[in-house]
């Protein structure tokens, strides 16, 4: 089955919209996060999403091998969110502060072979998938080089995903607008 892609910026309410879709599916729901709890603003909201999600959704902590774990979660009968892929990217990204300017996301091998790895398996995934993602592109241009990276990459990440799903949405203040088909 094809899969769908909700866009959005930080706070727009594309999570609360994946998970909505989830429910409405029917479907036992696992929901795969990206999100490491690396200090204490990050865990209070890491245990807001918990709080927001139903009982019963079952949880896997997938902050790197996004293209190794999905073929395993995902299976007919079953809805799977991922929330989100632009954190998963940014954990990815370990080792870009220290490259020279101009240089992208292409010296970052980590981060070359799990983007690949998640676009094979994209279109090959059985049941029901959700994506999430930031759009990152509307906003101030960074200030530093790694910023600058950053925000290229997942622009780019976002368009080759988009291109290959089913289905897309962007997400503004609480309200979908639906992009493809």
């Amino acid at each position: 089955m094809a899969f769908e892609l909700i866009l959005g910026g930080a706070r727009s309410g594309k999570s609360r919209l994946a998970e909505q879709r989830a429910a409405a599916s029917g479907l036992p729901v696992h929901v795969l996060v990206t999100a490491e709890a690396m200090d204490a603003e990050m865990c209070a909201r890491i245990a807001r999403h918990q709080a927001d999600r139903p009982a019963g959704w079952i949880t896997h902590e997938v902050p790197r091998s996004l293209g190794a774990t999905l073929p395993r979660v995902a299976r007919e009968g079953r809805c799977v969110v991922v929330d989100c892929l632009t954190v998963w990217l940014a954990n990815l990204m370990v080792g870009g502060e220290n490259l020279p300017p101009g240089v992208g996301g292409e010296a970052l091998p980590l981060l070359q072979d799990e983007r690949d790895a998640l676009l094979r398996v994209l279109p090959e995934l059985p049941g029901r998938v959700i994506l999430v993602a930031n759009e990152v592109g509307l906003g101030l241009v960074p200030d530093t080089p790694l910023g600058r990276m950053f925000r290229d990459e997942a622009g780019r990440l976002n368009q080759m995903v988009a291109a290959m799903a089913e289905e897309v949405y962007f997400v503004a203040a609480g309200l979908p607008l639906r992009l493809k088909p």
